[in-house]
């Protein structure tokens, strides 16, 4: 059985012409000589790479679709008839006390300068890819009103058009990352704050500096990798001068624009774009250690690391480093991650996933809680989008495990209100929208919530924002009504016990009991007791 169904994919806008095709290769088992397409090797016999990346480039967002052998639809979370936990002190336990809408969903994380969220999630990091910038008014003041804390991912500087760079290289100024701190600062209102990456080129440009000097940001977050591919950051670029200029700031640009031939087939047509990549990050204790103190020497009050599905050894690291570091949130993505531009084959083919990696990471974090070293918050990331997914994360990673960072789940509704405001004014609204009503007050069931909320500063509300803040409102309910079932009434009581497995493999994996062990010793008590 093959986990994935390679060489055709709607991601690549490819597909076999015949229905029977060989499992392993993805090849049509009738492969024809005068086949008129189109599968991912008769697409690269004449366009080659980039038939390696999911497209149009700016225009979606992928996500790898390979079925792994566990996820989190093997667990089933665990409901009671009797008790309530988390009720405010002093609160007597009852049917009228513990109401599900009281159910409190504020989290928390940092070593000791804490930032309280009012989900336990937030936003993936929107970076250099154009999806994030053109949406990131919505993603932005989505996350501010939400209350969630919103990654800006790494490169946005070095691909800014409007840098500027003083006589060392560093950055002087920078537009758009100015534009992209301003618009979520606008918002902010004390819950979640707003997070800038950094990798190789980052830290190359002064970026920390420049976000720390001009910004008076708190928190900068270094970043390992992601679940979605094991090598650096990727942007595709349709001029050739843009190309140079990309190269000229030091970027991995492919293919190479300065060569004659290169230049001559993007003039002739036959290139019709460019991949800017960031280089490979390489991790040592005392580099680490090092980079570590001079952020904080610079005047950051907390420090996140964001890691992907590397093997166990890069985990081990993180976690033990992090710990030494008293970092304030690891960020640990598994895969099979989602993207702006990643490498089709490598999200499908490389990495630990997201099931298997947070099972690691709690025994790894037992095994240093176990030596009286304190395990940095940690998050987790990979594939994640309904409330349900989430609670079981934070069930399976208790207690360490504080929040979810989803990367697609969050962008979805800024994209879904960004299109409807431009449906509504084009006079265009799809019928499956236009059924609840034809003005965004019909359309969208927060909007007077808000309008309320907001007065005059309303009208800057775009309504990709109206939309992440609604989806969160959905989130919120439906993790209250899980809560309240599992009898947690606050986000910090849910625990391991609260989960079962459904299936052996799943509980070997995870430790989590299986379904027919679950429990059992307490309810087998009740059954031989004398008297109940």
């Amino acid at each position: 059985m093959n986990l994935r169904r390679p060489n055709a994919s709607a991601a690549t806008g490819t597909f076999n012409r015949s229905r029977s095709v060989v499992p392993m290769s993805g090849l049509c088992a009738d492969c024809l000589d005068g086949c008129r397409g189109g599968c991912e090797t008769w697409l690269a016999s004449f366009r080659g790479r980039e038939v390696l990346y999911p497209g149009p480039f700016g225009e979606i967002t992928a996500g790898a679709d390979k079925d792994y052998p566990i996820d989190y639809s093997h667990l089933s979370i665990q409901g009671y008839a009797v008790g309530a936990v988390g009720l405010p002190e002093g609160v007597e336990v009852g049917p009228d006390t513990a109401l599900f809408p009281d159910v409190d969903t504020l989290t928390e994380y940092g070593w000791s300068k804490k930032v309280k969220m009012q989900l336990p999630i937030f936003t993936g990091a929107l970076g250099s890819t154009e999806i994030a910038r053109k949406n990131w008014e919505h993603f932005a003041i989505g996350a501010a009103i939400t209350g969630i804390t919103l990654v800006c991912g790494e490169n946005v500087c070095g691909i800014d058009p409007g840098l500027e760079r003083d006589g060392k290289g560093l950055v002087a100024k920078s537009p758009e990352m100015d534009r992209r701190i301003n618009i979520y600062k606008k918002f902010y209102d004390g819950f979640g704050e707003i997070l800038v990456q950094m990798n190789v080129e980052d830290t190359r440009l002064g970026v920390a500096e420049y976000v720390s000097s001009k910004h008076n940001l708190e928190t900068i977050e270094l970043k390992w990798g992601q679940g979605a591919k094991c090598i650096g950051g990727e942007i595709k670029v349709k001029t050739l001068e843009r190309a140079l200029e990309l190269k000229k700031r030091g970027y991995v640009v492919s293919p190479d624009p300065t060569l004659p031939e290169i230049q001559a087939a993007f003039k002739s047509g036959a290139i019709k774009e460019f991949e800017r990549h960031s280089r490979l990050g390489f991790v040592t204790y005392d580099g680490f250690m090092a980079e570590i103190d001079r952020l904080r020497d610079l005047g950051f009050k907390r420090i996140t690391l964001k890691t992907g599905a590397y093997s166990m050894v890069e985990l081990a690291m993180a976690l033990r480093y992090g710990s030494e570091a008293k970092l304030d949130l690891i960020t640990i993505d598994g895969a099979p991650g989602g993207t702006g531009m990643s490498p089709w084959p490598m999200m499908n083919e490389w990495g630990i996933p997201t099931f298997y990696l947070q099972a690691l990471a709690v025994e790894f974090a037992n095994r240093l809680a176990g030596r009286g070293m304190r395990v940095p918050d940690l998050a987790m990331a990979g594939g994640f989008s309904t409330e349900d997914g989430v609670y079981k994360a934070l069930a399976m990673g208790s207690p360490y495990f504080k929040a979810v960072c989803m990367g697609r789940a969050l962008m979805i509704p800024g994209m879904v209100g960004k299109n409807i405001q431009d449906w509504l004014a084009k006079g265009d609204l799809p019928k499956n929208v236009s059924k609840f009503g034809s003005k965004p007050e019909e359309i969208f069931v927060a909007y007077e919530e808000l309008k309320a909320k907001y007065g005059n500063d309303f009208k800057d509300i775009p309504l990709g924002a109206v939309a992440l803040y609604t989806y969160g409102q959905k989130f919120k309910t439906g993790l209250q009504q899980l809560m309240a079932g599992s009898r947690n009434f606050r986000l910090s009581t849910i625990s391991r016990d609260d989960l079962m497995s459904l299936t052996e493999e799943a509980a070997l994996v995870s430790g989590i009991p299986y379904v027919m062990e679950a429990r059992r010793e307490e309810a087998e008590s009740i059954l031989d007791a004398v008297k109940p």
